[in-house]
C-alpha cells in the first residue's frame, strides 16, 4: 500500500499536466490558425481542472499504473472544427503536431528538473524532484509516442490525413469510428507495447543524453 501511495504522490502532477497540455497545445494553435472553438469553451487554458476526464485523467491511468503495464489515459478532447481552419487540410498538421511537441517540451523540462534534483543533493528535495522528473519525462515520452502512431483519431492519423493525397485521406480518415476500439485492442493484446515500446526507449534515451543524465 505504501509503494502505491508513493507512486500516486510522484505520478500525479506529471500524469495531469502531460495529459491537460496535451490538450490545451491544440487549442493553442487551432485558435491560432482560425479556428476559435476550444478558445470559446475555454479551453484554451493551462488550468488542468478545463481538461481532466475523471475516467481518462485519473482512475485509467491509476489502474494502469498499479497495474504495472503502460501508462494509459487521456483528458477531455479539445473541440477543434478542422473547416474553420484557414487551410484546413494543411493547418491540420500542425493542430496534430501541437499535442505530441507539447510532450516533448515537457519531457525535457522534467529532465531539467532531474538535473535542478542532482544538484541539490544535499536537501531533501533532491529525491522526490529526480524520482518525479523521472516520472514525467517517462509518462511525457510515453503520450507523445502514442500519439503519433497513424491511427485516426490519434495525433498520427490526423498528421497521416493532413499529407496523404487527398482520396487517400478520405479513406484513411474513415477509419476514425473504429479508431479507439482499435486502440484498446492493441492495448489488452501487448502489441501496443511491443509497438512504442522500443520507441519509447530510444527517445527517453536521448532526451537523458541531451541533459548529460545517465539512461534509466
Amino acid at each position: 500500500m505504501d509503494s502505491i501511495i508513493q507512486n500516486v504522490a510522484i505520478y500525479a502532477l506529471p500524469v495531469i499536466f502531460a495529459i491537460t497540455l496535451h490538450e490545451a497545445a491544440h487549442g493553442y494553435v487551432a485558435k491560432h490558425f482560425g479556428d476559435m472553438t476550444a478558445y470559446a469553451q475555454g479551453r484554451v487554458s493551462l488550468n488542468p481542472v478545463r481538461h481532466i476526464d475523471p475516467v481518462g485523467t485519473i482512475l485509467l491511468p491509476l489502474l494502469t499504473l498499479w497495474l504495472g503495464g503502460i501508462l494509459f489515459g487521456w483528458a477531455k478532447p479539445v473541440p477543434v472544427d478542422f473547416s474553420a481552419l484557414r487551410r484546413p487540410k494543411q493547418d491540420m498538421l500542425w493542430v496534430a503536431l501541437a499535442g505530441p511537441g507539447a510532450n516533448l517540451f515537457m519531457a525535457l523540462l522534467w529532465a531539467f528538473v532531474i538535473k535542478l534534483g542532482l544538484a541539490l543533493s544535499d536537501t531533501d528535495l533532491a529525491r522526490p524532484m529526480v524520482l518525479m522528473g523521472e516520472a514525467g519525462i517517462k509518462i511525457n515520452v510515453i503520450l507523445m509516442v502514442l500519439n503519433l502512431l497513424p491511427l485516426p483519431p490519434l495525433d498520427g492519423g490526423r498528421i497521416a490525413v493532413s499529407l496523404l493525397p487527398q482520396r487517400l485521406a478520405n479513406g484513411f480518415a474513415r477509419i476514425e469510428p473504429y479508431g479507439f476500439m482499435i486502440l484498446l485492442m492493441l492495448l489488452m493484446t501487448g502489441v501496443l507495447g511491443a509497438i512504442i515500446g522500443p520507441f519509447t526507449a530510444i527517445t527517453i534515451q536521448l532526451v537523458a543524453l541531451f541533459f548529460g543524465l545517465e539512461a534509466y
